[in-house]
């Protein structure tokens, strides 16, 4: 029995190696015990499950303007990814921008570049620049993969010594299940588990990085979340409220990283 179970922390060992992958741009190690094929699936199934549900907004100008921000923004990442070496990303995204018709102030992305704004979040948006900022944010998590991680880590936690038995016959139903948990989708629609203070961090440096690099003015991520700072409770739900970073950290997070933003600029 030992040896059976020596030789299985074998081999789930050489299996977390075989997992391991890099984050763009800042270069973090992650664990990925997903393919991108099934979670790009999974994911894309679930988006178009919460759009059948969803409301999207009836103010064309707003709808139009989310849509002009973030597809300047993914062509701004897509040329980064391509400048970097990283070009065999770019088929892992399908991206997608919707305002939906919701007062939350909410925001959130679905791997694969399924990126949903909800009108709630718009009073606090002054500028074009602003909306860049939650953009770039939001493209950061997909570009960084931050839900495959998390997803990897809820089944490592789950299973543990059992997921190699999980990985060669339940895969299917272990990512269905987990997804509803990780993106959200599941008995809250659009409420997503909360990322950490590490991918947190990650996806406001990578977010004015492309941000930046599209054109936009990165110093004013430090306006947005002084207003997001501001607010008391009303922004429960949102992947930008709940999350583990105080405001006044990360907004002197994004006040050092703001001077490398010079050499992004078009």
């Amino acid at each position: 029995m030992k040896c059976i179970n020596k030789i299985t922390g074998v081999i789930i060992a050489l299996l977390l190696l075989a997992s391991c992958g890099s984050v763009p741009l800042t270069g973090r190690k992650q664990l990925l015990l997903v393919p991108d094929a099934d979670i790009l699936a999974a994911s894309f199934t679930q988006y178009e499950a919460y759009m059948k549900t969803a409301t999207k907004s009836t103010d064309r100008t707003k709808s139009a303007t989310v849509e002009r921000v973030g597809k300047k923004i993914a062509a701004a990442t897509e040329e980064h990814l391509k400048q970097s070496g990283n070009a065999r990303e770019l088929d892992n995204f399908k991206w997608e921008f919707s305002l939906i018709k919701d007062d939350a102030v909410n925001a959130f992305c679905m791997p694969g570049g399924k990126i949903v704004i909800f009108e709630g979040l718009l009073p606090l948006v002054a500028s074009e620049d602003e909306l860049a900022v939650v953009i770039g944010h939001e493209v950061a998590h997909a570009v960084a993969k931050h839900s495959n991680e998390r997803m990897s880590q809820e089944i490592l936690a789950q299973y543990g010594a059992s997921f190699l038995d999980m990985a060669l016959s339940t895969r299917t139903t272990i990512l269905r299940d987990i997804g509803n948990t990780v993106f959200g989708l599941g008995a809250q629609l659009g409420v997503m588990l909360p990322y950490s203070r590490k991918h947190e961090y990650e996806a406001d440096h990578l977010g004015l990085v492309f941000m930046t690099k599209a054109g936009y003015d990165p110093s004013k991520a430090l306006s947005f979340w002084q207003k997001m700072s501001s607010l008391s409770g009303g922004g429960q739900g949102s992947d930008f409220m709940s999350t583990p970073p105080s405001d006044s950290k990360r907004i002197a997070e994004i006040q050092k990283l703001l001077p490398q933003m010079e050499k992004y600029k078009p």
